[in-house]
């Protein structure tokens, strides 16, 4: 028997189908599914089934120092216990082992991973690798028609990354979170590459906040000639005899309009007319794609995570990859004859009617993976979510880019003279299309100038000027940030992306494009002053360099580990001797970050806690002396603003909850309002009304949530959602069954189609019958391919998803993160 081993179980049904020609069945080992067909079997892992960690002694932050682990022993453990049992199961029985795992430093790791778990129970079986692209029938078939060895260097350096970021993000973790009392769920986290990541996204903030404006002006008037009006904008030689359209000085910004103002008309100096080329796009690398995809909307992570989707499905190549040149064996012509016959099917035909169909080339030419770019395998569209199909049509759209002629433009420039006041204006106009016909993201706005002849004269109107200021540096967007991390050579092009989702699941980062908050800025400036090898890009960058001289041989992962310690050895000598004033610093920023304004009883801070539960609220800093407390919603994560209530001088909360996010307000505003309203009694309590009396009320909660519930809770805690926003009308038709009232909410964008909730038991019923049928796919984000693997998971319905740990899904679910996670159950909710 010919065991296959994949990265993940959709890889593995979709190879075997390819092996088998769809003759393969599914059974299930250890509850794990498993594919066989024709003496051969194919299991699907989860990522990594086996992760590294220090050994058990280590494991208690209080007993143990930080720099402790430095020096530890790093050992590996199973971390998918089924799926390690089922693959050993199989392995026994196995007379050949094929590793399929992704082609790339992190695919090869997991492949030695199964490698060493097959050999702790088979050591006869012959083990090879085979390596591709896509998951599309051609290149499976050539791949396993030439199995290969495991390159077991390039599986080195992912080791030694992996070792690497264990102790320093352990070792630092520790020892920040330790020397600022800040333990649990609420630790400060550090890493290797995420520190230097967050100290770029800090040091634009500072450029942000240390900018000063400087004022200028700019000054414009309407020409006209025959009718058709255009407009020019005033120019002048500066000091180095350069075009410049910023006045400095008001009294010349007012002298110049005071003539354009009393000018009525203006003579034609100059007429020049240029064509430009406009050359296509190269091949998609992974950071362009990350760009491009991020123009539509698209996180980092999320634009990623369904290209893998899409890979993995057969629908599109490997998508991590630094390569911009296709390869030689690529046959664009044949590729984009698949498409005729689609919904790109004009496109397509457009570019095979050209004789010449070489491709755009970038700078980046590699061995490994090709530029990202559509297989001949197409996707029926009902079978995508439109975010994929989106996606999907954007690769496409590229592929027929970079074999797409260029564009020309035609550029006309007009200088005119009004009283001695010279202006300009700037045509262009798109002359032959070029790639655009086929790719429609890039802008092609026109602007149109009349033709004008030197020396004629042009009618003056209209003048006016504008007062501005200088604009601040713009913060990085993500994949700007990417494209920053790419060029100083921090992290790499499967990991930054995920970077930067950590720095958001950590509460490093808020909003896009990021902005750091005031715990980022903290560790930062406690790095950078104690220890600032920690934030250091050019050291992330050197080990970065030290992981690639392993794969390529010319390194050991012991060499690179070593001289890893040898830096951390370094960072805590000069941590250790500035550990209070470390631990001050940050507890300090932490309390700012968290800070709402004066407690009304008794003069001390007010600040956002957490309570054992997990759950938020207000309470003071005065705590024990002083109890005073506001309770926070339940839902998000809170998030204090700058803004402040005008009545209590309080912060406002907006509780973070992916796309359900929502301003909570002056937390003293919800509670008071909630104190003074009036319970609303609608109908007896369906629980408790027969035998104690009890009775439904809509009630108002401090926390700004409504519900209807008995007026005898806490002894009855019969309770019904209602909607946070818009006024409740409370209707004179009742409902047969329950003998309540219906319920109508106005949410005052349009009070002539309001909510018509009705009977809120009824309601209620009927919103738990429709969840309970709604399958993944309901929920904005998850297509049918996240559905699919989501399901392997064990989370088969929208109540499942609820129930889940985001962190643990993220565990499980390759290219699934814990940040997608928390938003999709937002949705749910």
């Amino acid at each position: 028997m010919e065991l296959i081993v994949t990265e993940k179980n959709n890889a593995a049904r979709r190879i075997a189908d390819i092996l088998s020609e769809g003759g393969a069945s599914t059974d299930t080992y250890a509850g794990v599914n498993v594919y066989e067909w024709g003496g051969r079997r194919c299991i699907g892992l989860s990522g990594h089934v086996v992760g590294v960690d220090f050994p058990p002694e280590y494991s208690d932050w209080r007993d143990v120092e930080p720099a402790e682990l430095v020096h530890a022993d790093v050992v590996k453990e199973p971390t998918q216990e089924d799926i390690v049992n089922a693959l050993q199961r199989l392995a026994r029985e196995a007379d050949s082992v094929i590793i399929a795992t992704d082609y790339d430093r992190e695919g090869e790791l997991i492949g030695k991973e199964a490698y060493e778990l097959v050999r702790q129970v088979n050591e006869e079986a012959p083990v090879k690798r085979v390596r591709f692209s896509s998951i599309t029938d051609n290149e499976v078939r050539s791949a396993f028609a030439e199995p290969d060895e495991i390159d077991f260097d390039l599986a080195a350096a992912g080791e030694a990354r992996q070792t690497i970021d264990l102790m320093w993000g352990a070792a630092l973790t520790r020892f920040l979170s330790l020397s600022a009392k800040q333990m649990g769920s609420d630790f400060i986290s550090v890493g290797r590459v995420q520190t230097p990541t967050l100290k770029l996204i800090v040091d634009k903030e500072r450029e942000i906040e240390a900018f000063e404006p400087d004022d200028y002006w700019e000054l414009f008037a309407d020409l006209t000639k025959d009718e058709t009006e255009f407009e020019a904008q005033y120019f002048y030689a500066d000091d180095d005899g350069n075009e410049a359209e910023r006045v400095w000085d008001e009294a010349d910004a007012e002298a110049a309009f005071a003539t354009l103002r009393e000018a009525s008309e203006a003579i034609v100096q100059s007429v020049s007319r240029r064509t430009r080329t406009d050359d296509p796009p190269a091949p998609f690398n992974t950071t362009q794609f990350i760009r491009a995809a991020g123009s539509l909307g698209y996180s980092a992570g999320r634009g990623m995570s369904i290209a893998e989707d899409l890979y993995t499905a057969g629908y599109i190549t490997y998508p991590r990859t630094d390569n911009t040149v296709y390869p030689d064996d690529l046959d664009e012509r044949e590729l984009l004859a698949a498409f005729e016959n689609t919904v790109f099917g004009d496109s397509a035909t457009s570019l095979l009617e050209r004789d010449d169909l070489t491709p755009t080339e970038g700078d980046e030419e590699t061995t490994d993976h090709p530029p990202i770019h559509p297989t001949s395998d197409f996707p029926d569209r009902n079978q995508l979510s439109e975010d994929e199909w989106e996606v999907y049509a954007l690769v496409v759209r590229r592929f027929f880019a970079t074999l797409a002629p260029s564009a020309v433009w035609e550029h006309l420039r007009v200088v005119a003279d009004a009283d001695g006041e010279r202006l300009k204006s700037n045509g262009k106009r798109l002359v032959e299309e070029g790639y655009h016909a086929v790719y429609p993201y890039f802008n092609t706005s026109e602007n149109h100038v009349p033709d004008v002849e030197e020396g004629e004269t042009l009618a003056l109107a209209d003048a006016r000027i504008e007062a501005k200021e200088t604009q601040p540096p713009r913060r990085y967007g993500q994949s700007r940030l990417i494209e920053t991390m790419e060029d100083l050579g921090v992290g790499t092009k499967s990991t930054r992306h995920n970077t930067i989702e950590k720095l958001y699941d950590r509460g490093y980062i808020e909003n896009d494009p990021p902005r750091p908050t005031t715990l980022a800025k903290a560790v930062v400036e406690a790095a950078e002053e104690y220890a600032d090898l920690v934030v250091s890009e050019e050291m992330t960058s050197e080990l970065e360099a030290d992981m690639t001289a392993i794969a390529d041989g010319e390194k050991t992962l012991d060499d690179v580990t070593d001289e890893s310690r040898e830096i951390l050895d370094r960072v805590f000598d000069e941590l250790a001797a500035s550990r209070e004033e470390i631990g001050e610093h940050l507890r300090t920023s932490l309390k700012a970050d968290k800070t709402l304004g004066e407690c009304p009883e008794c003069g001390e801070t007010l600040l956002v806690r957490s309570s054992r539960t997990g759950s938020y609220f207000v309470g003071c800093d005065g705590y024990p002396e002083c109890r005073f407390t506001l309770p926070l919603p339940s839902t998000g994560e809170p998030l204090v603003l700058d803004e402040t209530c005008e009545e209590h001088g309080l912060h406002e909360v907006k509780m973070l909850a992916g796309r359900n996010t929502f301003v909570h307000g002056c937390p003293l505003c919800a509670a008071e309002e909630a104190n003074e309203s009036e319970d609303r009694v609608i109908g007896a309590c369906p629980d408790c009304g027969e035998e104690h009396g009890g009775e439904l009320a809509i009630k108002q909660l401090q926390t700004g949530s409504r519900l209807v519930g008995c007026t005898r809770y806490p002894d009855c805690e019969y309770s019904l959602p209602l909607p946070r926003r818009g006024d409740i009308e409370v209707t004179e038709t009742y409902c047969e069954e329950h003998d309540l009232p219906e319920l109508v909410v106005y949410d005052g964008e349009d009070d002539d189609d309001p909510w018509e909730l009705g009977c809120p038991i009824c309601n209620y019923e009927e919103y738990q019958e429709r969840q309970r049928k709604k399958g993944l796919e309901v929920l904005d984000g998850i297509g049918p391919k996240t559905a699919e693997k989501l399901e392997d998971a064990g989370i088969e319905d929208v109540g499942d998803l609820s129930e889940a740990e985001p962190e643990t899904v993220a565990d499980e679910v390759a290219g699934v993160s814990a940040d997608s996670v928390r938003e999709w159950q937002a949705k749910a909710d």
